[in-house]
């Protein structure tokens, strides 16, 4: 049992079938008919022009910031972002791109009146402000549909492009139980992951318009994701999308329950509003031994992380089952 993150989830049979049966071609030269029909199915899915299939979220994340802005340019984000704090500061490092980061309400929401603040004045002084990226979720928390519709005006307004990190936006769609082109059309451009929870083994995908994805597959190749006979990822990717949104419903519900359990453990505190997805939050207190904890885990092959607060998230191969034998294993050590 893993409740690190849905990151560790393994393809389902379906899609070792598909990678072993995948139409395959040099994706660099464009020949992959699976890749292609992966794109060219997204984008439309989602409501893009364009698609483009990269090997992790990462690199996505970069892709679509440095194909929105140029060295010396500026991106707005929150001080929890991924593409600006668990990304290895790749913006800046390989795109010379500035983040200005603003600290995420608790809602995971960035204040619009705190990020007018912060665009800078057309001056040689400053960096451009171009573009204002949201993540969706974000710590496993969904955004408001009328917040990035306020979004949406704002960067209007200030002649701003915004970008989604969507890594988890499907988990997003399905907890506000509404299509996810209804997340998506609010954005010049986005990314999905599709080896989280839904279970692919590699891959994310860059969704934009026609000309904004010409530009990040040149900077794809740049940064040396160019990839082969991708379609063997791609196939499961595919199958990611079509078969195992509805896998989301049960992690969400399989999420609150493990807040409801880890809630009755001394000294493990849940604020369980904010379990809207599948990732779990619990503060600790101080009398609570979590790396010794772990460690007594490790041993019955059950694998955390341990931290204050701690992180649990929730996916296809954790059962119902699986989360009662954890909190039992964590009240015996306690």
């Amino acid at each position: 049992m893993d409740f690190r993150s849905d990151t560790v989830t393994r393809p389902t049979p379906k899609m070792r079938e598909a990678i072993a049966n995948a139409l395959v071609g040099d994706d660099v030269y464009g020949d992959d008919p699976t890749v292609n029909d992966l794109e060219q199915w997204a984008a439309q899915r989602h409501g893009f022009e364009a698609a483009l299939f990269t090997s992790s979220g990462t690199q996505a994340n970069l892709l679509g910031l440095m194909a929105h802005c140029e060295r010396g340019d500026e991106y707005l984000c929150g001080q929890q972002a991924h593409n600006y704090k668990y990304e290895a500061g790749g913006a800046a490092v390989l795109g010379s791109i500035q983040p200005q980061p603003i600290e995420n309400n608790p809602d995971g929401t960035i204040d619009l009146s705190k990020l007018a603040a912060a665009i800078k004045p057309d001056d040689s002084h400053f960096a451009r402000t171009r573009l204002l990226s949201l993540e969706n979720t974000i710590n496993g928390k969904v955004l408001p549909m009328s917040y990035l519709a306020e979004a949406r005006k704002f960067v209007d307004q200030h002649g701003l492009k915004m970008h989604l990190d969507g890594a988890r936006v499907y988990n997003a769609s399905v907890a506000l139980d509404i299509d996810v082109k209804e997340i998506a059309k609010h954005f010049d451009s986005m990314t999905i992951c599709l080896s989280k929870g839904l279970c692919a083994p590699i891959g994310s995908l860059l969704l934009g318009s026609k000309e904004y994805i010409a530009k990040a597959r040149r900077l794809r190749k740049m940064v040396g994701g160019g990839m082969r006979q991708a379609g063997i990822l791609a196939a499961a990717g595919k199958l990611a999308l079509t078969e195992q949104v509805e896998q989301l419903k049960v992690d969400h519900e399989n999420a609150k329950h493990l807040a409801t359990r880890l809630n009755e453990l001394s000294g493990f505190n849940v604020n369980a509003e904010f379990v809207q997805t599948n990732i779990v939050f619990a503060k600790l207190d101080d009398s609570v031994d979590i790396s010794g904890i772990a460690e007594q885990l490790s041993k019955q092959d059950i694998i955390i992380s341990p931290g204050n607060p701690i992180r649990f998230v929730t996916h296809n191969d954790v059962s119902r089952q699986d989360i009662d034998t954890l909190v039992e294993k964590i009240a015996a050590s306690l």
